[in-house]
């Protein structure tokens, strides 16, 4: 086993789960993208509740049709790739909010 310890930056972009890019689901988008780019690892998180600016709460427990849950992706790579990326998510981006942190990343493979 390979241990790789190091510090990485740690970005996390916030939105709904209705948001959309070329008729594909936002995160959708961004996977493929992340992947195509080469970038270490990206995950999708699903949420159950929350809410932004507008302080309008999501959740899961409200019984409607459309509830536009959060959604969190987060991706982790080194500083430079994240943000030769950042041009090409305002224009893919409507609504929401990145956030970026450096982390210490212990990873194994």
């Amino acid at each position: 086993m390979t241990r790789l310890d190091g510090e990485l930056t740690l970005m996390r972009i916030f939105f709904g789960e209705s948001d959309r890019w070329e008729k594909k689901p936002l995160y959708d988008a961004l996977l493929a993208l992340f992947r195509e780019r080469g970038l270490a690892g990206a995950t999708v998180i699903k949420c159950a509740a929350g809410y932004g600016g507008g302080s309008v709460l999501h959740t899961d427990k409200l019984l409607r049709f459309s509830s536009d849950l959060p959604v969190i992706v987060e991706v982790v790579d080194k500083q430079e790739k994240i943000d030769l990326l950042l041009p090409e998510l305002d224009r893919m981006i409507t609504g929401g909010m990145i956030t970026l942190e450096k982390a210490r990343v212990i990873r194994y493979f």
